[in-house]
């Protein structure tokens, strides 16, 4: 069995600053109303209108707001980390050389 994915919503309702600390490399998501983002180590700040995304890297703080009368959804969807990726992909390849010497039979 594998993660395929994890995803986590909140909801930030107008008027409200929410802080987050990201542990994990993590793809946020907007839907409802428009987000402002403030990243730690970053001079930019980010308007996200519905539907937009941004990667988010481990160990970073992240501030949330929300202007206007509606509140937005936000997800967080956790993204799989590169050795994970790698793993996988080396056990698939292990596999298939594997059932090449086995011509045809399987192990129980």
């Amino acid at each position: 069995m594998r993660e395929i994915s994890t995803s986590v919503t909140f909801e930030v309702k107008p008027g409200e600053t929410v802080p987050m600390r990201i542990v994990r490399g993590t793809r946020l998501t907007v839907h409802g109303a428009a987000v402002w983002a403030t990243r730690s180590n970053d001079t930019e700040d980010y308007w996200l209108a519905p539907g937009d995304k941004l990667k988010l890297r481990e160990r970073e703080r992240l501030w949330l707001s929300v202007e206007g009368d509606r509140p937005a959804h936000v997800v967080f969807t956790i993204v799989p980390r590169c050795d994970q990726r790698a793993m996988t992909w080396l056990a698939a390849s292990m596999e298939r050389l594997a059932a090449r010497f086995r011509s045809g039979w399987r192990t129980v």
